[in-house]
């Protein structure tokens, strides 16, 4: 059934790639790798990483002290891009404070704190890990979403969506939900997720990083980078004469085929997808470009080709764009739901880094170079463990 379209009025993403949305359209345009070697002591495993940098060099202080660690410090810093956090004080001013919803994505939250502590006590013999802990205001799921209200003096309904690498997106879901219910008059969307040993050692022991950058669709492909990002938008529902770039529908599905491996056939991602189409009132030939899940490795890729040709055939384009941010995990829903508003803004079609030779067993039309085209709607793929599939229908109204 369709719904009506929530206006996003304002966006922003701080990944690898840089701060704000114009630090990232150079780099998708010119096809700039900026991945490095993973160099976590902690972290045995060859990998290569998105890192953010400048973060260590800039803890939180005053009031929000209890907060700092290294994932509320990136929220911090991605609410100041392109003047997002102003956005939402306008909107406070016209609707109150307790009439703004935050719905907030993030799978590890503030856990690299927690391995500091863990190290700190290890190295000196001591038990426990500290009174730096400080639990429910770095490690617990609770502490992003706290953190970000505080920070945007929001009164109303908040949640943390943590369904791993769909989280992001879910976000969007949960909040035209509420906006539709009459619960907010506005809503702040987003995810938050940053590198920890934790992660990257759990993706190893999978058999799942790649030690080389990951190349999505590729020959040969073999796992993927895992990286740190943040990215937020402000959704409404959409008023009369409002031309703003709107979130269109969104399709959720759960095929819980197994605990880390997709379905082979795709079956849920397909599902979500077509779901998507159903509530944005799409065919498919209304989609101008896909952008992929595309994690890099064999089965994800497998997977999401197979549904992306059930739903769409070969008749539109594709790219990943994870070869620039690594996997950013509980934020690539939103992450990369804000490079796809930026490509409909730019008219740019993302190719996908480091794919060089095409998997001939896939057969999606993916895009391998970047191209300046008209876009106007966009599908935005989102897939994780355990069959936890969200995509979102991105437009022009």
């Amino acid at each position: 059934m369709p719904i009506e379209p929530a206006s996003i009025s304002a966006y922003t993403a701080t990944t690898a790639v840089g701060h704000g949305l114009a630090a990232h359209l150079e780099p998708l345009a010119a096809m700039r790798p900026v991945l490095r070697p993973g160099d976590m002591a902690e972290v045995s495993a060859p990998c290569w990483v998105g890192v953010v940098d400048g973060l260590d060099d800039n803890p939180l202080g005053g009031d929000l002290a209890a907060f700092d660690c290294r994932n509320n410090r990136l929220a911090a810093l991605a609410l100041e891009g392109d003047g997002f956090a102003e956005q939402v004080a306008a909107a406070r001013a016209r609707v109150g404070a307790s009439r703004i919803g935050l719905f907030l994505g993030t799978s590890t939250s503030g856990i690299r704190h927690s391995e500091h502590c863990y190290q700190q006590h290890f190295e000196q013999g001591t038990p426990g890990l500290g009174e730096d802990l400080r639990f429910a205001t770095t490690h617990a799921y609770v502490s992003i979403v706290d953190f970000c209200r505080r920070r945007l003096d929001l009164e109303g309904p908040a949640l943390v969506v943590s369904t791993a690498c769909s989280s992001g997106a879910k976000t969007f879901a949960a909040a035209h939900r509420a906006l539709s219910a009459g619960v907010c008059d506005a809503a702040v969307v987003g995810g938050v997720d940053t590198l920890c040993a934790t992660t990257l050692m759990g993706f190893h022991a999978l058999g799942l990083l790649s030690p080389t950058p990951c190349a999505p669709w590729s020959q040969g492909r073999s796992g993927i980078s895992i990286g740190e990002g943040a990215a937020f938008a402000l959704l409404e529902l959409k008023r009369k004469g409002d031309d703003h770039l709107a979130l269109l529908g969104y399709g959720e599905s759960d095929d819980a085929y197994h605990i880390a491996s997709p379905h082979p056939e795709g079956a849920g991602a397909a599902l979500a997808m077509r779901a998507a189409l159903e509530t944005a009132d799409l065919a498919a030939t209304d989609i101008d470009y896909v952008n992929l899940h595309g994690t890099g490795t064999p089965a994800n890729d497998q997977s999401e080709d197979q549904a992306i040709s059930t739903v769409f055939g070969d008749s539109v384009p594709v790219s990943a764009t994870k070869g620039w941010t690594g996997h950013t995990l509980g934020a690539s829903g939103a992450v990369e739901a804000v490079l796809s508003l930026l490509s409909i803004e730019a008219g740019l079609l993302p190719g996908t880094l480091n794919t060089e030779r095409l998997d001939p067993a896939l057969s999606a039309p993916l895009i391998r170079r970047s191209q300046y085209r008209s876009i106007d709607r966009v599908l935005s793929n989102s897939f994780g463990f355990g069959g936890n599939n969200c995509v979102l229908a991105l437009g022009r109204t």
